[in-house]
């Protein structure tokens, strides 16, 4: 799987410009890309369009009040977030909750860049960075070998955010099979993530941001599915014992966020054996 580029950047610098980031995980790098591109999203915002920053930060909200509330009652103890990139999940919910084993995941480079950033914030050993290729079959970077060394006595929840835009529908069936065959080894299984959905693009205006930011991240943006339900029975049928595909804005996390109504969350689970 190629590098994904600038996103993890620029998306590393709205987590920090809102407060939600510890500053070692701000770079150059994205404070040069957000000041860069803030005149291309502020057309939408002026013409009444959904904002970069808002679709961000309300994906972001929902998934860690939905991890949140699986955390709390003890359901799951364990995070893989594939893909994190320069997210600030990992710090905070392992600030938050100082048992919970947190296991951050991306492709060699990303995942040293986060690992370097993380060492200088100093984390316990209950929070690692490993090299993972989420379409790799097989081999040391595989979700298999990740998941191998986590306790299957113990709850588990896999995320991704961000990265599903990225693949082909083909790539994120099979992701989402091998999402629920790992899960189903564990006590309690749980997978969150961000999507868009056909359904909540309609305007002209939002395909017109849909193709400024695919010239952004140099990727097309990719749409899998015509609705929520489409993408639901999607999950039932990779595996899943039950999904949910919502509108962020629908969730009291995403109150307010211009841009919230553009994106869905998932939420499925799996049934341990």
């Amino acid at each position: 799987m190629a590098s994904i580029g600038p996103t993890a950047f620029y998306t590393g610098e709205v987590w920090a410009r809102h407060g939600l980031s510890h500053p070692e995980l701000s770079r150059p790098e994205g404070r040069m890309l957000h000041a860069f591109t803030a005149p291309w999203f502020m057309v939408s915002r002026m013409l009444g369009g959904p904002t970069l920053d808002g679709m961000l930060l309300g994906r972001h909200r929902v998934i860690d009040a939905m991890l949140e509330d699986a955390i709390r009652p003890g359901h799951v103890g364990q995070v893989l977030e594939v893909a994190a990139g320069m997210s600030p999940r990992g710090w905070r919910f392992t600030e938050r909750h100082p048992d919970l084993v947190y296991v951050e995941a991306d492709l060699p480079d990303m995942a040293a860049r986060k690992r370097a950033a993380l060492e200088r914030i100093g984390r316990p050993a209950t929070h690692r960075v490993v090299e993972l290729d989420a379409l790799a079959a097989t081999g040391p970077l595989s979700l298999a070998s990740v998941a191998a060394g986590l306790d299957e006595h113990t709850g588990l929840a896999i995320i991704t955010e961000g990265l599903l835009s990225y693949l082909s529908r083909d790539a994120v069936l099979e992701l989402w099979s091998a999402f629920a065959r790992t899960l189903a080894r564990f006590e309690h299984g749980l997978y969150l993530s961000d999507l868009h959905v056909d359904a909540d693009a309609p305007a002209v205006l939002s395909r017109m941001f849909a193709g400024t930011l695919s010239a952004f991240v140099r990727s097309p943006v990719r749409v899998h599915f015509a609705d929520g339900s489409e993408a639901r029975d999607a999950l039932l049928g990779a595996g899943f014992a039950e999904a949910s595909v919502d509108l962020a804005s629908h969730h009291p996390a995403a109150a307010g966020l211009n841009g919230a109504e553009r994106v869905r969350i998932v939420r499925a689970r799996s049934v341990s054996p």
